[in-house]
């Protein structure tokens, strides 16, 4: 079955599209894909910043940029004659965290929870804290009127949909029993630290001590007192950025490589993705590797090369026989016909699978991206192949 092809020019021009994100499994090229994308949409008139999760540095690196922090940075070299512009910047989880205690909390309060050891150690390494700054960080690009249009490249995580979920788990987090037992001590009002109002919770924070400590223990209570004004404004963001994750201004593009495991994990992003309602663009397959001579079949080349090695050549020896030669390249034809038959195989199976989801390829490099030129050349590829 053959799939419809990604339209990707058509999907950059169109205004009412303000976000794009960028999803997938681990390896595939999401952060390349993400940079390449808003590289060609800035050069056709858009008004462009690109967010990476990726705490690696190539897009920095592709862009010619010596850094990537928090702040966008103007990406130099773009074709800005359609009028468009460019910016890129990198997550920084705890400058975003920091931001949002500095923005929603008076100046002694905030303080607090800056200096709070539990607080250092959450907003830096806490599971799913990650994917729900990279929520907030979109919420605040969105309600900036800079840019017509946002690019994000998802966490590196396990699951590449987990920031989908990461706000849901933070605010259980946030509003769980353990957490608000450990809160009480504090709320008690003056009546020492491990007092509670019932023996059941003294029960409970007998044990609690002994698992984390008391000091652990007299943090966690602080910074919950501390930050208790805010339980609401995170999830009142949160389900706000949700929301604007399923607005249709938002595409999704999954992005595979023409192997197994990444075209399962491009099948479970695609359901899931139905499943929420949010708008998918389709399908990008990196890394496809293709031939200008796809009519000369593997087994004809095999065949070609055994008549070849039977072959021998007047005046020429060893190596440098051309029957050697020809033959070798010949072989080398057939593997790349049948690794390309392979592939074929593996993207029939996926839309057979999901028929509906428009496909754009990107042939396979031979080296890595590292320039602008070479991101305008994906984009250019993607334009054009489907």
């Amino acid at each position: 079955m053959t799939a419809p092809t990604l339209d990707i020019d058509a999907l950059l021009d169109d205004r009412e599209v303000r976000i794009l994100v960028c999803c997938g499994s681990g390896g595939v090229g999401k952060t390349t894909t993400a940079a390449s994308l808003a590289v060609r949409a800035a050069e056709r008139g858009r008004d462009v910043v690109v967010l990476t999760i990726d705490p690696a540095r190539r897009l920095a690196q592709s862009m010619g940029l010596t850094e990537l922090d928090n702040t966008p940075r103007v990406v130099e070299g773009i074709d800005t004659s359609a009028g468009g512009s460019l910016e890129a910047m990198m997550l920084d989880m705890k400058r975003t965290f920091d931001e949002i205690v500095l923005d929603h909390s008076d100046s002694e309060r905030a303080q607090q929870i800056l200096d709070n050891p539990f607080y250092q150690s959450l907003s830096s390494s806490m599971a799913g804290t990650q994917e729900y700054m990279a929520m907030e960080k979109l919420g605040q690009l969105r309600r900036n009127t800079a840019w017509d249009l946002i690019v994000v490249d998802t966490p590196p995580s396990r699951s590449a949909l987990d920031f989908l979920d990461a706000p849901k788990r933070l605010g259980s987090f946030l509003d769980g029993r353990v957490i608000r037992i450990l809160a009480a001590p504090a709320k008690a009002g003056g009546r020492g630290m491990f007092k509670m109002v019932t023996a059941g919770f003294n029960i409970v924070t007998n044990v609690i001590t002994k698992v984390l400590g008391a000091q652990l223990l007299k943090d966690v209570s602080a910074f919950i007192t501390a930050l208790d004004t805010m339980f609401g404004g995170f999830r009142e963001r949160a389900d706000a950025t949700y929301k604007l994750l399923k607005n249709p201004e938002t595409r999704f593009i999954v992005v595979a490589a023409p192997e197994p495991d990444a075209l399962r994990e491009a099948s479970y992003f695609v359901e899931r993705l139905s499943e929420e309602r949010m708008p998918l663009a389709g399908l990008v397959l990196n890394r496809v590797h293709r031939s200008a001579a796809e009519s000369l079949t593997a087994s004809r080349c095999i065949a070609a090369a055994e008549d070849l090695n039977g072959t021998e050549s007047a005046g020429a020896e060893g190596d440098d026989d051309p029957s050697r030669i020809a033959a070798g390249l010949l072989r080398l034809h057939a593997d790349r016909m049948n690794v390309i038959a392979r592939e074929h195989r593996l993207t029939a199976r996926f839309t057979g699978a999901h028929p509906g989801v428009a496909v754009g390829t990107v042939q396979a490099l031979p080296g890595d991206v590292h320039d602008l030129d070479a991101l305008r050349s994906i984009g250019t590829d993607l334009s054009v192949a489907g």
